[in-house]
């Protein structure tokens, strides 16, 4: 028998759809805030939003009819016909978002308009109205939202860590503060001030949450066209990172994310970084709203253009341009001239042949420090000596090794091992071949709790963007028991005190970097910390042990590759070990 769901129960369920996290709710608060014309917006979180979300603005507010139908499903003051789904310019949810927002919390609004001398405030749990009355309210509207998912048990389960939740908020915050530099925003967590940004123009919105030292990275761009009109600014490439969440896409001051957009981006700057880095950049976009559809998914955070292939066009031009105009792309002069800079001789003056002097007892080969042949002899022994113990011990190596000629082994461009087996060839990735060994390796001191760590003699300071920070924050434990000891230093600095032993060239920022970025990645939200963390060691292990190797060391990486658990794919699922028969070599000769 079917029935209709009571008015509450169905709220609450489409809560789970609009409202899915704490930071979906800061999302709504705020671009309403945004469209009350507000000059001064504050956001208050407690718990990461759990306890508390509160956003406070001095915009137009609210009568006490308004005040009371906000929160009613469909209600909405920026939709009045279906044509006007096409000609959106302001935010919001149209008509969802409050509805969904009292559903699943306790809230109380206090708001007043400049009108009236006597505010309203309206107390709401459930979808079920508690409390209604008039109050004393300053100018424009207060909405506070307590106990989020206090009725939906089971999806308060679902929440993140308290760290993980307050970067998902502090992400919202500044797209929000980003599109509206005019706009006087601050953030409080937990009582703490984290940002109190002033009114100014864009660049000095993004000194104010990135910090002062991006001033200098900045590169401004700017295009009209009868299609669009795109500004904002974009990172030099030296300063691009191996960790995404500084790439901000605006259309009409909306933020957005756009594969193809991104793509545009990538593009121009694929010359001039590497590939595991990402290039930073500001971008807005300005179009018709008729143009573009944004209501092609619930977030809003997606949009459809009307031409994109042009505005793609449009959008790389505008970057290679900005790249070329400050010099910040390498260019080769051919027209230059290369000279000495000689003075002209005086007629008259005498010339002379050059003063040379010469050492005749010197001895380039000539040592003046006193070599202890003894202490060098038992030096190389001892760093040997681990290495010669596991070439005695390794004793389960894989039966696809039995048939090799183990005798003979061929390096191929720094990257490949090469070996004769019995009735082909096998080809080794000596870049995974080494991260597997090494990942492996840290797992099981993990769990024996045997990292072995060395302490750097000058702490390197790492620069983090907050959001990073609040990762940094959350896997500190982690890192700890893997060797890599970090400290905060200040709001945006950390420092790396150690790092695991033989971690040779061990670069912390490209580390950091790393472990931040590989945290981020939704394809692996089910491994746990440590899983992550020791993989980003193992990789950063791998790239330094890409060098020539002796016949020794190319046979001590095979004998230690086939004693791990899994020495044909990587942990990633990735092969290691290639077999070519002889019947495929062959046919290349066919």
């Amino acid at each position: 028998m079917i029935k209709l769901l009571p008015e509450h129960v169905a709220n609450q369920i489409a809560a789970g759809e609009v409202i899915q996290r704490p930071a979906s709710a800061v999302k709504e608060l705020l671009e309403n805030a945004v469209d009350a014309k507000a000059t001064k917006i504050q956001l208050i979180i407690k718990n990461a939003g759990s306890s508390l979300i509160q956003v406070i603005d001095n915009g137009i507010g609210m009568n006490e009819n308004d005040a009371e139908i906000c929160f009613k499903k469909h209600a909405t003051s920026k939709i009045k016909s279906s044509e006007d789904l096409f000609n959106i310019s302001s935010k919001g949810f149209r008509g969802e978002a409050l509805s969904s927002i009292a559903a699943i919390s306790k809230v109380e609004l206090k708001t007043r308009k400049a009108d009236s001398e006597i505010g309203n405030k309206i107390i709401i749990e459930g979808s079920k109205l508690v409390t209604k009355e008039a109050v004393t309210a300053p100018l424009g509207t207060s909405i506070a939202m307590k106990n989020i998912f206090f009725n939906v048990p089971a999806r308060r389960n679902f929440l993140k860590s308290k760290n993980v939740e307050t970067k998902h908020i502090i992400d919202e915050f500044h797209r929000i503060a980003l599109s509206h530099p005019d706009i006087f925003f601050s953030m409080y967590n937990d009582d703490s001030l984290l940002f109190e940004l002033k009114k100014g123009n864009l660049r000095q919105r993004i000194t104010s949450i990135f910090g002062k030292k991006y001033d200098e990275r900045l590169v401004p761009i700017e295009e009209n066209t009868s299609l669009s009109k795109i500004s904002g600014f974009i990172i030099k490439p030296e300063f691009s990172k191996r960790t995404r969440g500084e790439q901000f896409l605006f259309i009409n001051n909306r933020f957005i994310k756009s594969n193809i957009l991104n793509h545009a981006i990538n593009h121009v700057y694929k010359d001039y970084i590497s590939k595991e880095s990402f290039p930073s950049y500001y971008i807005y976009i300005e179009v018709p709203t008729k143009s573009i559809d944004v209501n092609i998914h619930p977030s809003k955070t997606e949009v459809k253009f009307e031409d994109e292939r042009a505005i793609y066009a449009i959008l790389k031009s505008c970057v290679r341009s900005s790249l070329g105009k400050y010099n910040i792309a390498p260019t080769i002069d051919f027209e230059q001239e290369t000279s000495f800079n000689v003075p002209p001789i005086k007629v008259g003056t005498p010339l002379k042949v050059p003063n040379i002097k010469i050492n005749h007892d010197f001895n380039p080969f000539q040592n003046n420090t006193d070599l202890n042949v003894e202490q060098n002899i038992e030096l190389l022994r001892r760093n040997f000596q681990s290495e010669l113990n596991d070439l005695d011990n390794v004793n389960n190596k894989n039966k696809i090794f039995e048939n090799t000629q183990s005798n003979f082994f061929l390096q191929f461009n720094k990257k490949y091992l090469i070996t004769i087996k019995k009735n082909g060839l096998l080809i080794i990735d000596i870049f995974r071949a080494h991260q597997q060994i090494k990942f492996e390796e840290l797992i099981t001191n993990y769990n024996n709790s045997e990292i072995v760590s060395q302490k750097l003699l000058h702490p390197l300071e790492i620069n983090l963007s907050p959001n990073d920070m609040q990762i940094c924050a959350e896997i500190k434990e982690e890192l700890l028991r893997l060797g890599v000891e970090i400290d905060q230093f200040s709001k945006d600095t950390i420092v790396v005190n150690t790092y695991p032993f033989e971690c040779v060239n061990f670069n912390a920022q490209s580390f950091i970097e790393s472990c931040i970025e590989n945290y981020k990645q939704q394809n692996t939200e089910f491994e746990s910390p440590n899983i992550k963390l020791a993989w980003g060691i193992a990789t950063n292990y791998a790239h330094s042990r890409l060098v020539k190797m002796t016949e020794m060391e190319m046979s001590h990486l095979v004998d230690c590759l086939f004693s791990c658990k899994s020495p044909k794919l990587s942990n990633k699922g990735k092969p290691i070990i290639k077999e070519i028969n002889e019947s495929e070599i062959d046919n290349k000769f066919k």
